[in-house]
């Protein structure tokens, strides 16, 4: 069986074995980082961090069979302010045309963009390898964790939500995008700038040039990364979109990747999330398939289980019940799946028990290694060709850049 808790900080090894194995900006490999990271999770769990800016909250999935952490994932509660931006490239695209030729053309163009209003963001997800297809679709599980913690504590974050697709790395650690744009002017390599994000982007604001750049002189195998995901990210781009997420021509000005955004309480998951007290244990199979948590003195914890809800009362089997360290009376977090069409058989639960629906997650990615202690999965997104604006005038891409074909993206 597995849970889902709030990190510790005996898992600061284990993590950064996982920060090892794949490149990731929320979970670097450099153990003080993530022993800080780590702090602020438990203050922010703890309701000790009363700025928004401090809020950071850590997840990690335990094989309860094994004791191991396996993955883990991550909410950002505040990703900027004054002074300390949320930094993107603008996709739009302007049309051009010739009376004398009679022929036009349309032109991406990329611009600096600063967003200082707070924005939550929907960190890290990363999964190890040898759970990755998991019949308890372990990655959706840490992925939509985050949406139920949130929709337990909304006044927590903030109403509008991000996450960031990581784009293409290729096996050293380098990103074509960032190679013919961003080391023009900035003079770091794609690994060195990504890391020294982790303490300030203010180098991106004073070095990046804030006008409009054509995408057309950029080499092809550079404008193919524009508003791309990997197709290691492509799983877990459909799971945000199936919560509302959309693509509206915000890239990552490092790697390409897109920003999706979504209003927090337009998630469905948010918004079907809320409280029950445990009546009793369940027998059998439940009505319904979701995640299921309680928060006591050792923290937060969570399962994805069958159950039966009357009212406002919930029954869990006992097997979900230890896990979580509930007992009768508990007040619990509730959210459940919606209902899908199965086309095969259902979904398994938490407790071992199938479901009659089948819910799909972002948890499967490609890698080149079987690990426990690892995984290479990130949030994803795939864009789209935009609008066309009129002669001369800019227009927002809606839905991404055309001058892109194929690449991946995570989230800073």
């Amino acid at each position: 069986m597995f849970v889902i808790r709030q990190v510790a900080t005996e898992d600061v090894t284990t993590l950064l074995k996982l920060a090892r194995m794949v490149h990731f900006i929320n979970l670097p490999p450099d153990r003080d980082i993530i022993a800080a990271k780590v702090v602020r999770s438990r203050r922010s769990f703890g309701r000790e961090a009363a700025d928004p800016r401090e809020r950071n909250f850590m997840f990690v999935l335990e094989d309860l069979e094994t004791g191991n952490v396996i993955g883990t994932s991550a909410i950002i509660a505040c990703v900027s302010w004054p002074g300390h931006p949320h930094v993107y490239l603008d996709v739009t695209r302007r049309e051009f045309w010739s009376d004398d030729l009679q022929q036009g053309a349309t032109q991406v163009m990329l611009t600096l963009g600063e967003d200082v209003s707070g924005p939550t963001e929907m960190g890290g997800l990363i999964l190890a390898p040898g759970y990755r297809g998991h019949a308890e679709k372990l990655g959706g599980f840490l992925s939509m964790v985050r949406f139920h913690y949130m929709g337990l504590h909304k006044r927590q974050f903030n109403k509008r939500v991000i996450a960031e697709m990581m784009g293409a790395i290729t096996p050293d650690s380098h990103n074509l995008f960032w190679d013919y744009l961003g080391r023009r002017f900035i003079n770091l390599s794609y690994k060195e700038a990504d890391l020294f994000c982790q303490h300030s982007k203010e180098f991106m604001t004073a070095l990046f040039p804030r006008e409009p750049f054509y995408a057309s002189l950029l080499p092809a195998e550079a404008r193919n990364l524009i508003g791309r995901e990997s197709d290691e990210t492509r799983p877990a781009r459909r799971m945000l979109e199936r919560q509302g997420f959309e693509y509206k021509g915000h890239i990552d000005p490092f790697d390409g990747g897109p920003y999706l955004e979504v209003a927090r309480d337009r998630i469905p998951l948010v918004s079907a999330t809320g409280k029950c007290s445990l009546t009793g244990e369940l027998n059998g199979t439940g009505r319904s398939v979701g995640i299921v948590s309680h928060e006591s003195d050792v923290g937060f914890r969570a399962v994805r289980t069958t159950f039966t809800q009357r009212g406002d009362g919930v029954r869990i089997p006992a097997a979900a019940m230890d896990a979580i360290h509930a007992v009768r009376g508990s007040k619990l977090g509730v959210t459940p799946f919606p209902d899908r069409p199965a086309t095969k058989t259902g979904s398994t639960s938490g407790t071992g028990s199938k479901s009659g629906s089948k819910s799909k997650s972002g948890s499967k990615s490609k890698s080149g290694s079987k690990s426990k202690a690892g995984s290479k999965s990130k949030a994803g997104t795939k864009s789209k060709a935009g609008t066309k604006a009129k002669s001369g005038s800019k227009s927002k891409s809606g839905t991404g850049a055309k001058a892109g074909t194929g690449s991946k993206k995570g989230s800073r």
